[in-house]
């Protein structure tokens, strides 16, 4: 019965992890690997509920972009100007930096903070649930503090 248990404590946290990763990897893989990506500064010139948009200046003289937007929860107020990373094929923009890569790692540092209680509790493992629930809690007040 313990071992039921476990392996069946292991796949929901396994899930929860899985799904923490792929619901951060649409913005984190621009933050983590910019190369080949279009590169520059925004300013923040006004904001709506969920998103803000902004002047957009590139590294790059050849640029097609003039406004990009950005999610409202990284642009922190008008006026700003922001070091950004442009999606491919949008006119979207994600934060770059440490402020920008914490918060596109908030999903997993979430579902790292959920799983902990199951890792304790039902699979017996408490000194690897601190370990997981710091780690996920360094995340979320880092990316607090980044922004």
């Amino acid at each position: 019965m313990t071992l039921a248990r476990n392996a069946a404590m292991a796949l929901v946290v396994l899930l929860l992890v899985v799904a923490g990763v792929w619901s951060s990897w649409n913005s984190a893989q621009h933050v983590l690997l910019p190369k080949g990506r279009e590169h520059g500064t925004l300013t923040v010139t006004g904001c709506t509920e969920e998103m803000c948009s902004g002047r957009y200046v590139s590294d790059d003289p050849a640029s097609r972009h003039h406004t990009l937007r950005i999610a409202h929860s990284v642009a922190a107020q008008k006026g700003e100007t922001l070091p950004v990373v442009v999606k491919p094929g949008t006119d979207e923009a994600v934060r770059a930096g440490w402020g920008g890569g914490l918060h596109a790692w908030l999903p997993l540092g979430g579902a790292l903070v959920l799983a902990a209680p199951l890792i304790g509790g039902g699979m017996r493992l408490v000194r690897t649930a601190w370990s997981v629930a710091g780690v996920g809690a360094a995340v979320l007040v880092g990316a607090f503090f980044a922004l």
